[in-house]
């Protein structure tokens, strides 16, 4: 795990998800400060992180941020974190972490679960373009 860069972010995302692949788009975006990183939670670097960090796959199986060495949050937290995270209008969602944590993961879980019925799965996890190429690791 050393050879994760510390002072980035990094979203382990379902990589074979519609919606996934998305909000990585999107968040790429956004990202105006260059904070995020992505990894494919199907890969063999994020099952290593998995692994790393001691996530229960059976607790989240569609996205985990990744803040090396600090913290990691997994479920509606991360997807906050992430928001906040981008700035400008998007920090507004944080004030969604007032409500409890089961609330808010009771709604990402109905979602997550849903996910694959309202936007479909892919065969493989994308191939990034040259210019995102940076982006994955």
């Amino acid at each position: 795990m050393e050879n994760l860069p510390k002072d980035k972010k990094i979203i382990l995302f379902d990589g074979v998800c519609n919606l996934c692949d998305n909000t990585v788009q999107f968040i790429i975006k956004h990202d105006k400060n260059d904070d995020f990183r992505f990894v494919a939670l199907q890969s063999e670097l994020g099952q290593e992180i998995i692994k790393h960090i001691g996530v229960d796959v059976s607790k989240t199986d569609s996205i985990i941020l990744y803040e090396p060495g600090k913290a990691y949050y997994y479920k509606a937290e991360a997807a906050l974190n992430i928001a906040t995270g981008l700035g400008g209008i998007y920090s507004l969602l944080g004030a969604f972490k007032i409500l409890p944590k089961w609330l808010s993961n009771k709604v990402y879980d109905y979602v997550a679960r849903n996910r694959y019925k309202w936007y479909g799965k892919k065969d493989a996890c994308m191939i990034p373009t040259p210019e995102l190429k940076a982006k994955f690791l």
